[in-house]
């Protein structure tokens, strides 16, 4: 049986799709699952002559998956190198594949947000701002044809590396080494999840009890004392725990989460620190 490929026309549809409907569908539930689905359709159905192994194939791309969509392309293109690879008898699995894609989203996440929205982007709009004066139209001119123009090479070069990669990772992820290297990369995401966790969450109690006029118990203070960032961590092992264990989805968790929120604020636990 001859080897099968994906061909360029493939890749660059695929590469497309990704680029112009990463964002497709977007929910906090699923965010650019469906978006990763829909640019992986052209490669599956050239790899896969029937129907039931497209399926099969397609169902790998339908668990969650959010990145910067720039350096992100990344992970993209190595997943059509993966696929590649499995259509053509490598003993690659979903748990493998989506072990890859899970562990590298949140370090290229992380990643990306630093280089393309927090340097490149503000250096772009400071030039074309400074074009701008006088209110001329150059500065938008400027941002417009030399973003997109980044972006897409950019994200064109993303993708051929990663779907390198992909292609000459394949012992790597199957050999002997691959359960320590799949470990690694998932305990990266993990801790880059984790250090998202306590950076940007901030939940904080206003609950106190006054048991005289001169001795008093301010709860934050107390748990500060013990553990810093408790109720952080609390919510997000509870996230954690609804969401694995009890199988309830996040749009699920969010509501339950805002219910919480107004029924502490209504009860005096937490203080939004509005005024009427």
């Amino acid at each position: 049986m001859a080897e099968k490929k994906v061909s360029a026309g493939a890749r660059q549809s695929a590469f497309l799709r990704w680029i112009y409907g990463n964002l497709t569908c977007f929910s906090q539930e699923h965010m650019q699952t469906f978006g990763y689905l829909a640019a992986m359709l052209p490669v599956v159905d050239e790899l896969y002559d029937n129907d039931e192994d497209k399926v099969k194939a397609l169902s790998t791309y339908r668990t969650f998956f959010n990145t910067e969509p720039q350096i992100g392309t990344m992970v993209v293109g190595l997943t059509v190198g993966l696929e590649e690879a499995r259509a053509n008898g490598e003993p690659l699995d979903d748990d493998t594949i989506n072990g890859i894609r899970a562990g590298l989203m949140g370090p290229l996440a992380g990643l990306g947000d630093s280089i393309i929205v927090g340097t490149f982007i503000p250096i772009l709009l400071g030039i074309a701002l400074g074009l701008s004066n006088g209110g001329s139209v150059l500065g938008p001119l400027f941002y417009v044809v030399v973003w997109n123009l980044a972006m897409y090479f950019g994200m064109k070069f993303a993708f051929d590396q990663g779907y390198e990669l992909g292609g000459s990772a394949v012992e790597a992820l199957v050999g002997p080494q691959s359960a320590a290297l799949r470990d690694s990369i998932v305990m990266v995401g993990t801790m880059v999840i984790g250090a998202v966790a306590a950076t940007w969450i901030n939940i904080t109690t206003a609950l106190s009890f006054q048991f005289s006029a001169d001795s008093g118990l301010v709860l934050q203070d107390t748990l500060d004392s013990i553990y810093p960032k408790a109720l952080n961590f609390f919510f997000v092992w509870l996230c954690w725990y609804l969401m694995t264990k009890r199988k309830m989805s996040p749009t699920v968790v969010m509501g339950l989460l805002v219910v919480v929120a107004l029924v502490g604020v209504l009860l005096g636990f937490f203080d939004p620190g509005l005024s009427y």
